[in-house]
């Protein structure tokens, strides 16, 4: 399959990198053709991996990921075109995090909003999932890092998106737990988790972990 990674960080590169190792063909998109990040990565990673501007990449994808920074995701998506982005699945993996202030970051958007909702809005034909955004890059393409039953959480509004991220996020990275929490506002739980996730990380001193849902019988 031909998959779009929008963002050469490592979110971007970590994600690209296992779906070329499941033998996809990925174009990695950044603002330039010429990004020095997505040309070693492309390099390095062989004849399935590219790397072009977002919207070469996004006309590319037959599914597309946004691993952007959340603060400029939306100016990355319009960069994308918004005709490349229509009737596809775009996997939604950024957060809203303002390091404008400082560390700890606050949230750009939250409460009656979320990034997710924002980007659904101005493309209304994309099929927006939210997911992977509560976990390490690491992490999220392997689960078995952090032992134990733990869980990840997707939104959106489409349900045949839902079920192929779904495949996604089991068949292809190995997640076992991963609870759809129902229609892209719910995104807004998801993503005010990250402050919380942020001061985890600094008392742990390590990214290497998650949250799992703990229910009675």
């Amino acid at each position: 399959m031909n998959i779009a990674v929008l963002g050469t960080g490592m979110v971007g590169q970590t994600i690209g990198t296992k779906l070329v190792e499941l033998g996809h063909s990925v174009r990695l998109g950044s603002r330039s053709a010429t990004n020095e990040k997505a040309e070693e990565w492309s390099k390095k990673l062989g004849k399935n991996a590219s790397h072009s501007t977002f919207a070469d990449a996004a006309k590319f994808g037959e599914i597309v990921f946004n691993c952007t920074s959340g603060m400029v995701a939306l100016d990355a998506l319009r960069m994308a075109g918004a005709e490349n982005l229509a009737r596809k699945i775009l996997i939604d993996v950024s957060n809203p995090l303002d390091f404008s202030k400082g560390f700890p970051p606050t949230l750009s958007v939250c409460n009656d909003d979320s990034l997710a909702e924002q980007i659904q809005r101005e493309f209304p034909d994309a099929k927006v999932v939210k997911t992977l955004n509560t976990v390490n890059a690491m992490l999220m393409v392997n689960p078995s890092l952090v032992p134990g039953e733990h869980d990840l959480f997707m939104s959106g509004n489409d349900a045949d998106a839902k079920v192929m991220v779904r495949t996604i996020l089991t068949e292809w990275f190995g997640w076992k737990n991963v609870i759809d929490l129902g229609d892209i506002t719910t995104a807004r739980g998801t993503e005010q988790l990250l402050p919380i996730w942020v001061r985890l990380m600094g008392l742990f001193k390590s990214p290497q972990f998650n949250f799992h849902i703990a229910r009675a019988a």
